[in-house]
């Protein structure tokens, strides 16, 4: 009489299993922890470290030799009572009144005219507002900053042409809306896709019906879409709150055109003065954390201030 042999399972037992279970997880995840501990904590904890360390003269010999040694805050209290500092942050405060807004508000009404059932070359037209996001922004600056130019932007010419003398763009306070317009023409496309993409997400119906009780289009895009659009505008908010405070290449090219623009203009500007011009690394790293810990209290505080009535108490 033949026995049947019991054949071992090809993936073990339970016991092997629920260890296969418990690990799965954390090899699934690893390949992200290393990178967010090499590219991110790493980065952040040298910053922090760096910030603390201060270059001091330790040989008293003709030259001197600089080497770093322990200086706890110092360096941020030096940082916090530089005018220079917070003089960038009001230039940035009045750079971001003119391009926040206007980014928003023409994001929103291109994403809405093209929402309209009316509207014709939707693909062409999306394409032609996202395209300046596809150009870097150095290229933009640069092209930017020879179009404003007096001796080479052409609408100079024209101003000329008819006598009225070269438009000072780079002149006085006007620096600030040449500056912003960089950043509208190159940031409308971006913010107007992710509007634009909340909006196909209405339902059809809800409008229909409105047409239905007599609303005019402008009657359903204030009282319908743009409330329903809230979430998508507070993030692109969000967004421009962050690249306002992260400003750098747009002045920073422009810079060699004007003399309106110091190295210390922007906030940016002065941590890079400090970290590479002036050999001053760990000024440039506190520096660099206070933006950091700024952007991060205002971003949560934007959201705090929005989340109830865009995403309706959700926490």
């Amino acid at each position: 009489m033949a026995t049947a042999a019991t054949s071992p399972q090809p993936d073990g037992g339970p016991r092997t299993r629920r260890r296969r279970g418990t690990i799965a997880p954390y090899v699934l995840i690893a390949p992200a922890l290393v990178l967010f501990t090499a590219f991110m904590a790493v980065p952040i904890l040298y910053a922090l470290h760096l910030s603390t360390q201060g270059l001091r003269i330790v040989d008293e010999g003709v030259f001197g030799i600089r080497d770093e040694v322990f200086v706890g805050l110092a360096n941020y209290g030096e940082i916090l009572t530089d005018g220079s500092f917070w003089a960038g942050f009001g230039r940035l405060g009045l750079y971001g009144l003119i391009a926040v807004p206007l980014t928003l508000g023409l994001a929103l009404l291109f994403a809405l005219l093209l929402d309209h059932r009316a509207s014709r070359a939707k693909r062409f037209t999306r394409i032609a507002i996202f395209l300046p996001y596809a150009i870097p922004g150095v290229v933009a600056s640069l092209m930017w900053g020879f179009m404003y130019l007096p001796s080479t932007s052409p609408f100079s010419y024209l101003t000329r042409e008819l006598g009225l003398g070269a438009i000072p763009f780079l002149d006085g306070d006007a620096i600030y809306p040449s500056l912003a317009n960089i950043a509208i023409w190159g940031g409308t496309g971006f913010n107007m896709i992710i509007i634009y993409t909340s909006l196909r997400g209405i339902p059809a119906e809800l409008c229909d019906a409105a047409r239905i009780d007599g609303c005019t289009e402008w009657q359903i895009a204030r009282r319908i879409k743009i409330p329903l659009v809230a979430p998508a505008l507070v993030l692109t908010g969000l967004f421009a709150l962050i690249g306002t405070l992260q400003v750098y290449g747009e002045p920073t090219m422009l810079r060699p055109m004007t003399t309106e623009i110091s190295q210390t203009w922007v906030p940016l500007m002065h941590i890079y003065r400090d970290g590479f011009i002036r050999d001053d690394l760990p000024m440039a790293a506190a520096g660099s954390v206070i933006l950091a810990v700024g952007t991060l209290i205002l971003s949560l505080a934007l959201l705090k201030a929005t989340q109830r009535r865009a995403f309706g108490g959700f926490k």
